[in-house]
């Protein structure tokens, strides 16, 4: 194999110059070279000897403005290209990236979580300390005998008119019962006097008088269901309502005392520039629980005397309309019974409403 390359060395073409040497490009190169080189060393030649190297480098070209020749020394112009137009790619990505700013979304949601949990914890502690403090006897509670004198009477009232509403659902079953069992004597009656031409007279008066009676037991069922809806409405809902800004109340009552006791333990320690600090923070934490509790104490004094006026106002309805129409109902009045109902605006349904549709059934 060697053999072969050195003989296709020998055979190939030397391109001879005009001289009739032999010159190759690398030659020519090599000399222009070495003339650049003469040329400098008279240039430096003629430099003063006190120039400074620094002085000389500041002379010389600018690097930016350097040019790369495309074909080597004495190429065409046209291969210049500007080492100032070249630049290097941009390595940072843009913060407008949406991986990073949903990645920086989710570190700020973790850290509001995290501080919640922390304001969380810290509170939940110092509440239950204060719990246990008063449980014990060795913490001082914030009391307004006044408020909780209203707010056990409004307890108490509530258990009373709840068993007045279970009674009245436990009435209002066994009455629906009876209509119905009244119902069907009078069908039942109505059918015999038919079968039964000896009876038939006797049969009529008893069916025409169960009649009566499931007629006007629909309407007092009318008038009892309206007294359960209004006193489920004033138990479950404005009662229910006052009681739950009345929880907000005892727990803001119990925060504020928790921090206040936190702010006079804090105040009988040390001065330093730390205990300074730690003040000034439980100071703070200290008023904005006192204006909460100040200000759900003012939501309970008032809702207690709404709720007050509102309970006499649908009390004396209810209980009036109830007494009006069992009275008008057993004394057999039925014009009485109908009046008590059209004087407080109660709608009876009409028959076979609460039955459903023959589209329901299917």
């Amino acid at each position: 194999m060697t053999d072969s390359i050195l003989s296709k060395a020998a055979t190939m073409e030397i391109p001879i110059n005009s001289n009739g040497d032999s010159r190759t490009a690398e030659d020519d190169s090599l000399e222009q070279g070495a003339q650049i080189g003469g040329s400098l060393d008279e240039i430096v030649g003629t430099l003063p000897v006190n120039m400074d190297l620094q002085q000389v480098m500041v002379s010389g070209p600018n690097l930016n403005e350097t040019s790369i020749v495309s074909g080597g020394y004495g190429g065409a112009a046209e291969g210049i290209i500007p080492t100032s137009s070249i630049k290097a790619p941009n390595m940072h990505h843009s913060n407008s990236n949406p991986t990073m700013m949903s990645e920086e979304a989710a570190k700020g949601v973790a850290v509001e979580k995290f501080d919640s949990v922390k304001k969380w914890s810290i509170n939940t502690y110092k509440c239950t300390k204060q719990m246990f403090s008063e449980r014990f006897g060795r913490g001082t509670k914030t009391v307004d005998m006044e408020l909780e004198a209203q707010i056990d009477v409004l307890r108490e009232t509530k258990m009373k008119y709840e068993h007045i509403l279970r009674l009245a659902r436990e009435l209002t079953n066994h009455f629906y019962n009876m209509v119905q069992t009244q119902q069907a004597l009078g069908d039942t009656f109505a059918d015999l006097s038919q079968k039964s031409p000896e009876l038939q007279d006797e049969f009529g008066y008893n069916a025409e008088t169960q009649r009566l009676l499931c007629k006007n037991g629909e309407t007092l069922l009318g008038a009892i269901n309206f007294f359960v809806s209004s006193i489920n409405t004033l138990v479950n809902k404005t009662m229910e309502d006052t009681l739950m800004t009345i929880k907000m109340y005892e727990n803001a009552r119990l925060e504020f005392d928790a921090y206040r006791a936190d702010l006079e333990e804090l105040s009988v320690g040390l001065r330093d520039a730390a205990a300074m600090v730690r003040i000034e923070m439980a100071q703070q934490q200290y008023q904005i629980h006192k204006d909460k509790y100040e200000r759900l104490h003012s939501d309970v004094s008032i809702k207690l005397k709404f709720l007050e006026e509102n309970k006499v106002k649908v009390m004396h309805k209810q209980l009036l309309l109830f007494h009006n129409a069992v009275s008008a109902y057993f004394a057999g009045n039925q014009q009485q019974l109908e009046q008590a109902l059209r004087q407080f605006n109660v709608k009876l349904k009409p028959p076979g409403s609460d039955k459903p549709s023959w589209l329901e059934e299917q």
